[in-house]
């Protein structure tokens, strides 16, 4: 009897997660994305699936909304790809929430990862995780606390390894090339 009414409490939760993911719809669809109700339903086991692997517990709704209102705006995120970006960077979340050891606030991990995703990785979350994020959280692991100042904004740059492109150096050099 005890595990029917577990049961029933599990299920009346994940209806009312469907709906609130169902509900970002009204801000998303400005950007041309949606979730659909079996789009939203394979999130949550995604994010219950993502808790189990990292061993990480919520007490709240959880990190997908928030994944959602940050993200949406994406131009790398389209409805093709939508769901799928989406679980993917909440597996991100909870691992990265892990390898920096809980220093990091969520808004402070968010805050990082929309940064990179949208400039240095061009939408590639394996960048953003195997590069990235690898190289943020060695830092913070080791003790860098800058990102407090910076709530996670402009961070990366000091971890970079990568020669980024010059724009000043480019015009130089097709000067040079058509000039000749």
């Amino acid at each position: 009897m005890d595990g029917d009414i577990f049961e029933l409490m599990q299920q009346k939760k994940q209806e009312n997660e469907i709906i609130a993911l169902i509900s970002c719809n009204d801000q998303t669809e400005q950007f041309g994305l949606t979730l659909t109700q079996e789009e939203a339903k394979e999130l949550i086991i995604s994010r219950n699936d993502s808790l189990k692997l990292y061993q990480r517990v919520e007490f709240s709704s959880g990190i997908l909304e928030k994944l959602i209102y940050n993200f949406c705006d994406s131009m790398y995120i389209n409805q093709d790809n939508y769901a799928d970006t989406l679980a993917t960077l909440q597996d991100i979340f909870y691992m990265f929430k892990n390898e920096a050891e809980d220093k990091l606030t969520d808004d402070e991990l968010m805050a990082f990862m929309k940064e990179q995703f949208e400039s240095v990785c061009a939408g590639d979350t394996d960048y953003l995780a195997e590069t990235c994020l690898e190289r943020f959280a060695q830092a913070i692991r080791a003790g860098y606390t800058g990102f407090i100042e910076t709530e996670g904004y402009n961070e990366y740059e000091k971890f970079s390894e990568e020669q980024r492109w010059d724009k000043d150096l480019y015009m130089q050099v097709l000067k040079e090339l058509f000039w000749r």
